[in-house]
């Protein structure tokens, strides 16, 4: 079995969180990462968790599942799960892959994860890294193939990474998560920082809280990552 596609269940009410988990456990390629009761706690989760699929009610209290997605710079891949057949409409212009009307029955919640995960193996190919230590990423609609060595450091933005390579006039924006990136780089990349990895072979000087790197560029340290740079 491969990668598992990770699951955030976002409702107000404990029954749906049980049939939905119940139905995410009898598939053998997804994983419940988190249950939330609000829109607040969703969006606690989401700044420290990276999540495929969002199985996500409307109807809650304080901010509404709609007002949630409105909130997110980047979404996960959305399935709306409600008892509310009137925001259909509103929730496919919000980019939700499905509408689910509860009670939901196993077979309807296959049917949408199965869209969702199409949606899922497209984003997780926008950042895949290929032999000969090269990042393949992909940015604008094209594939684009660097030189692991040349990579600086790469900063966390939200929902995405900005990677930024020596000599280049630009960084590149992708999706995706430290988290996820860092499995895939090579040991001299280090995190020096929650928003940070670096590249060591870059490191002209290090000093408390900060690290330069070439053409003079600072990057951040923070306190439990010091160690790491010594």
């Amino acid at each position: 079995m491969g990668t598992k596609y990770k699951c955030l269940i976002v409702d107000d009410e404990k029954p749906a969180h049980q049939v939905l988990t119940s139905h995410i456990n009898q598939c053998e390629d997804l994983e419940c990462v988190g249950n939330a009761f609000s829109g607040k706690e969703a969006l606690l989760f989401l700044q420290k968790n990276e999540v495929d699929i969002l199985l996500l009610d409307i109807n809650m209290p304080l901010i509404s599942g709609l007002e949630f997605l409105d909130m997110l710079a980047v979404k996960p891949i959305t399935i709306i799960t409600t008892a509310y057949s009137d925001f259909a409409l509103e929730s496919y212009e919000k980019d939700a892959v499905d509408y689910l009307l509860k009670p939901i029955s196993f077979g309807k919640f296959l049917k949408a994860i199965e869209k969702a995960k199409i949606f899922c193996k497209d984003r997780r190919e926008s950042t895949d890294v290929v032999k000969d230590n090269v990042l393949k990423i992909r940015e604008d609609g094209m594939d684009i193939l660097l030189d692991m060595d040349e990579i600086l450091f790469i900063e966390s933005a939200g929902n995405y990474i900005k990677i930024y390579v020596e000599n280049r006039s630009k960084s590149y924006f992708v999706y995706g998560s430290l988290i996820s990136i860092k499995t895939e780089l090579p040991d001299y990349f280090i995190q020096v920082h929650r928003s940070f990895i670096v590249n060591r072979k870059h490191i002209v000087k290090k000093e408390l809280g900060k690290v330069t790197l070439l053409a003079a560029i600072e990057v951040p340290v923070g306190r439990k990552y010091q160690i790491l740079i010594e």
